[in-house]
């Protein structure tokens, strides 16, 4: 049987390390910057035969009602409401701060079986604070170390103690095949959501869901690590992830910034399928075409949604000039889908998530091999490769080896001959002959192997 665990306490008091330590890789950014965190991250994690989701918030503090750390402290209690258990963590070498006394009151009135955690236990510095945890009466402290993963089979029992159901071993008809369990994970999209600072990525998501899951707010920068999330849509699961803003790399210079920008191409490499979010205020600005860029790069399919649209008034034609304009500013994804929507209202989001799932299929699709040389023929009889030192090459055939992106190789006499612009005038025409719009496609051009080389020349 599953459950939840929500990991509390002050901030950088190691939260993240240990959420990191149970789910046994880097997910959660971690830095010495007390309140890394904000919005809460979710995993799936493991501690002997005991499986389950923790939850990792953001760091208890005080705050005024209506700013930032107001909202991001509702986001910490809205894991405890969803908790089956509460982490109390405090640092050991600091010991049981009157922060602590307080917040401990809050763990008391959030009715969940709470166990208090000593982190940071590590050598003779430790063992005080550890004691003064009994102090905070939410019962007999665990004394660990999440950045060296020492006391986890103290973990481990108090677990098993404060949910004796739950931990209970799972009788056999419960337990799933791993096969069907791949089954299930295979129909997941994995879709990531990126585009410059306050285009609304979170309020997005937030609509996507239909409940205030991520943090938002005017405040630019607020969201700085990939959080994910899964949503149902229209029978397809698909598992979301939120990022940090990207601005342009001279203005990056702050360590954690760094770090989140660094977990966004993380989500970017590991998605699917990717929404780049525009604002319609100021469209298509130099760091929009270079995230579009970017993800064309990495071969992923890519939606671009002009977020805002219920805050201009936008002339008639306005939509017919702008998809114009994406394919003169983005002609390496030609046809690529642009939506027009509002986060804030939620107009648009039908047409959004149908191009989402339209151009999976395409990032998705194979073409036949003879269909592939047909195609091949008409387009050398239409243009033929241009000469080069008086030859012209020859070529033989086209294959489409992988998809994700459609990746196609050509075979031709002489490959280091075939200019660059020739091979764009290829990859367009595949793009048309076959309906790729918008996604990436690779065109490789080999050699085709000489039967004769290595033989002597008969005199």
């Amino acid at each position: 049987m599953s459950f939840t665990l929500a990991i509390v306490g002050r901030p950088n008091v190691g939260k993240s390390t240990l959420f990191n330590r149970l789910v046994g890789r880097r997910l959660a950014l971690v830095d010495d910057t007390p309140g890394v965190t904000r919005d809460r991250r979710e995993g799936q994690g493991k501690l002997g035969d005991l499986a389950f989701k923790v939850i990792d918030t953001a760091g208890l503090e005080q705050a005024e009602r209506e700013s930032l750390s107001a909202r991001v402290q509702a986001q910490t209690a809205a894991a405890m409401a969803a908790a089956d258990a509460v982490l109390f963590l405090i640092d050991a070498r600091v010991g049981a701060t009157p922060a602590d006394r307080g917040f401990a009151d809050l763990v008391r009135k959030s009715g969940r079986p709470a166990i208090v955690i000593a982190n940071k236990s590590e050598g003779r510095a430790g063992e005080a604070g550890a004691l003064e945890a009994y102090a905070l009466g939410l019962g007999e402290p665990v004394a660990l170390s999440a950045e060296h993963g020492e006391g986890l089979a103290a973990l481990y029992d108090a677990l098993r103690s404060a949910l004796p159901e739950a931990t209970a071993p799972p009788e056999k008809s419960e337990s799933a095949s791993p096969l069907a369990e791949n089954r299930l994970a295979e129909t997941i999209i994995r879709l990531a959501v990126v585009g410059r600072p306050n285009t609304g990525k979170s309020t997005l998501i937030n609509r996507l869901l239909g409940e205030e899951r991520l943090l938002t707010g005017p405040e630019p920068g607020i969201t700085r690590d990939a959080i994910a999330v899964e949503l149902q849509w229209r029978g397809q699961r698909l598992r979301i992830h939120d990022t940090a803003g990207l601005r342009r790399r001279p203005r990056i210079t702050e360590k954690l910034e760094k770090l989140s920008v660094a977990d966004t191409l993380n989500a970017v490499r590991f998605a699917e399928v990717v929404i780049v979010l525009v604002d319609a205020q100021t469209p298509f600005e130099e760091q929009d075409t270079r995230i579009v860029d970017l993800v064309e790069r990495e071969g992923r399919a890519l939606v671009v949604g002009i977020n805002k649209w219920d805050l201009i008034k936008p002339p008639p034609g306005a939509y017919k000039r702008l998809r114009e304009e994406t394919d003169r500013l983005l002609p390496q994804v030609k046809g690529v889908p642009v939506v027009a929507l509002s986060a804030r209202t939620g107009a648009g989001l039908d047409r959004l998530m149908a191009a989402v799932l339209e151009s999976h299929a395409v990032w998705n699709r194979r073409v036949p091999t003879a269909a592939l040389n047909r195609f091949l023929a008409r387009a050398i009889s239409h243009h033929p490769p241009p000469a080069a030192h008086g030859r012209r090459p020859r070529l033989d055939y086209m294959t489409q080896p992988k998809t994700r992106p459609p990746t196609f190789v050509l075979f031709s006499s002489r490959a280091s001959a075939l200019p660059e612009t020739y091979r764009r005038y290829l990859v367009n025409a595949l793009r048309e002959e076959f309906d790729l719009p918008g996604t990436p496609i690779r065109l490789t051009v080999r050699a085709k192997p000489n039967p004769y080389a290595g033989r002597k020349r008969r005199r």
